[in-house]
């Protein structure tokens, strides 16, 4: 029997390294806090602008933020404070 060609194949190779986004705030977040910045002001301000400056380079937290599309980073912070009914304070 012959294959159907008439339909697209999909293949997608899953790395183990491939870092979750929780993980990518996490070490963003403790980059930040280390080099004196205020973490939350900053990572608001890439988010909102796109303007990688905003997250500073130590410890490759630029570079690894970038990694990440700025829909995931605000879905996993939402995510996270839904998870911890943060609103009934």
């Amino acid at each position: 029997m012959g294959q159907d060609l008439s339909n697209t194949q999909y293949f997608r190779v899953v790395s183990e390294t491939e870092i979750q986004v929780k993980d990518v705030l996490s070490q963003v977040y403790d980059a930040m806090v280390e080099k004196g910045y205020n973490p939350v002001n900053q990572i608001v301000g890439y988010i909102m602008s796109g303007d990688p400056t905003y997250v500073t380079g130590y410890k490759g937290a630029r570079a690894l933020i970038q990694k990440v599309e700025r829909d995931e980073l605000v879905e996993e912070l939402l995510k996270s404070y839904i998870k911890h009914k943060a609103w009934e304070d």
